[in-house]
């Protein structure tokens, strides 16, 4: 809902506040006072595109924000948060600048967005109806969306689209294994020679290092041999030997230790040595007896690097990476054979399509159904709005091919005088007849619609009397619902409002300006007895204001 509009230095406006409430307010004053001024700041607010034309002769710049209570507005807040425009709670902050360059920022809580957000945004937010381009009502998507809400269907439109994503997605996921068969087979040839290759190898993770280890030893085992049984010789078994000069120091050290006892410790030392030297060559006497040169095992053993070494040169990688590279194509044969497998895919396409055709039939038989009971309901508003003989329809035609809105095209179509032809909403040429028609529309769907705020310019054209009652107490009746704004010129309608406010437009300092006041109830008194009888207020025009207000309240 709007709280407040400050507008600064646009068209014939110097300086503007106004403070919004809810329920029905009404706008009036002199033609050419500046009513539209409101509605086209709104406007820029909305996503309109800026003119320079529109910045106050003598300034520089045009500046124009509002601040609104979006606490009942979950959706917008969801999209704001979405879009990482979100302020304080239940509050939005919209200021858009005009500089005389023709360059407009556009600022949505202090942060700057474009012209395309504020649009976004500003279907949560108004709708303007009138001789005005800015009408959801006309649009193919929202009398879509209006028709779903009013038959109960919201959701299962939402369900449907989901479904037809689905089937899309299969759909391709099928088309694409159809146009990529041919390359797969051929894929999963060389796939299946390739493992069928490296299977027979016979490979194991580990065999690699342990092949090079294995040839190692085995292409010096002579030397190997040689080397431990030298090193036990010094160790043992020659004259001299490491042992044997080790026996002869304890021997003599231990003669000594008598005479002095620390001497004990470094004895001590010496036996550990001895032992542990002795074990030395006990394990080298094995090692060097337990070599058995095996040329045949080392041929075999190097015609199986040859083998592994061969495979890695032909598959560009590392020997020891080849079990890898036969895990990774397995699974690749695995994947390819699954996205390839035709008839199951046609299986889940079918399936998916079922699915979604379910949806959309229920959607559509809940459509036709509320087509009905809403085109009446409207036609009959309609009558009461001085059209009489006119015909309202919402005609479901057949879809050329499912879509993602279900299985028909929804438009909405009037006959705006008795006899005429049904044309679409969009294209009816009257102003006021299609604000007239949007108020119909309104006031019968108010129990669904989502916009908070909604304006109607000079829904009053082409009417009066009783009719203009008529529109009156239903603008009244929306305001009950939502916050409603009214640019009229006809006093039965003003007299309805619930705020009223009054437009006028002075010379100041050589330039004309224009002003916005709200009205007391003397102030409504004058203005409405205005509407009735022109600048010469007299007291039976007065009386009669008065009673029309009073009649009203």
């Amino acid at each position: 809902m709007l709280l407040s509009l400050n507008v600064k230095d646009f068209v014939i406006v110097d300086q503007l506040q106004l403070e919004f409430a809810p329920g029905f307010t009404v706008l009036t004053g002199e033609t050419g006072a500046g009513k539209s001024i409101i509605l086209d700041a709104l406007g820029l607010l909305l996503g309109d595109r800026a003119e320079v034309s529109q910045i106050r002769e003598g300034t520089e710049r045009a500046e124009i924000a509002a601040q609104l209570d979006i606490r009942q507005q979950p959706d917008l807040t969801a999209w704001l948060a979405e879009n990482a425009l979100a302020g304080d709670d239940g509050e939005l902050l919209i200021r858009r600048i005009v500089d005389r360059n023709g360059r407009s920022r556009s600022f949505i809580n202090g942060m700057q967005a474009t012209q395309g957000q504020l649009k976004a945004m500003g279907e949560y937010l108004v709708d303007i109806h009138g001789q005005h381009a800015h009408q959801s009502l006309v649009r193919p998507d929202a009398q879509r969306e209006l028709l779903d809400a009013y038959a109960g269907a919201t959701q299962l439109a939402r369900d449907t689209r989901t479904a037809w994503q689905d089937w899309q997605r299969i759909r391709k996921v099928r088309e694409d294994a159809d146009k990529r068969q041919r390359e797969s087979e051929v894929e999963r040839e060389r796939l299946t020679w390739q493992i069928s290759e490296l299977s027979e190898l016979g490979l194991t993770a580990d065999e690699w290092p342990q092949l090079n280890q294995l040839h190692s030893r085995l292409a010096n085992a002579a030397e190997l041999a040689q080397s431990a049984q030298a090193a036990v010789d010094v160790l043992s078994e020659m004259d001299g030997s490491c042992l044997t000069l080790l026996s002869q120091v304890q021997s003599r050290l231990g003669k000594l230790s008598g005479y002095d006892t620390r001497l004990a410790e470094s004895l001590a030392l010496l036996d550990s040595v001895d032992a542990e030297l002795r074990e030395v060559v006990y394990s080298l006497r094995d090692y060097a007896s337990g070599f058995e040169d095996d040329p045949g095992q080392l041929a075999d053993i190097e015609a199986r690097i040859h083998a592994l070494m061969s495979a890695a040169r032909k598959y560009r990688c590392q020997p020891e990476d080849l079990p890898k590279k036969l895990a990774d194509w397995t699974q690749q044969l695995a994947e390819l054979e699954a996205a390839t497998d035709i008839e199951a895919l046609s299986t889940a396409e079918s399936a998916a399509l079922a699915r979604y055709r379910a949806q959309a039939e229920s959607l559509s038989a809940k459509r036709r159904q509320a087509a009905a009971e809403l085109s009446a309901r409207i036609g009959n508003e309609m009558q009461r709005l001085a059209m009489e003989g006119a015909r309202f329809a919402i005609e479901l035609s057949a879809a050329s091919e499912p879509t993602a809105h279900g299985l028909e095209t929804i438009e909405y179509l009037v006959a705006a005088n008795q006899g005429s032809t049904l044309r679409p909403l969009a294209k009816v040429a009257s102003g006021g007849e299609l604000s007239r028609i949007s108020l119909a529309m309104q006031v019968v769907i108010s129990q669904v619609a989502s916009v908070p705020t909604l304006i109607f310019d000079e829904v009053d054209v082409g009417i009066g009397g009783r009719v203009a009652e008529v529109v009156g107490k239903l603008l009244k009746q929306l305001g009950e619902r939502y916050q409603v704004l009214c640019v009229t010129h006809l006093p039965q309608v003003a007299s309805c409002g619930n705020q009223h406010w009054r437009v006028s437009k002075a010379a100041e300092g050589g330039r004309t300006v224009s002003r916005i006041a709200a009205l007391d109830a003397e102030g409504r008194v004058l203005e409405i007895a205005r509407m009735l009888g022109g600048e010469d207020i007299t007291a039976t025009t007065r009386q009669h204001a008065s009673e029309m207000l009073s009649s009203n309240a």
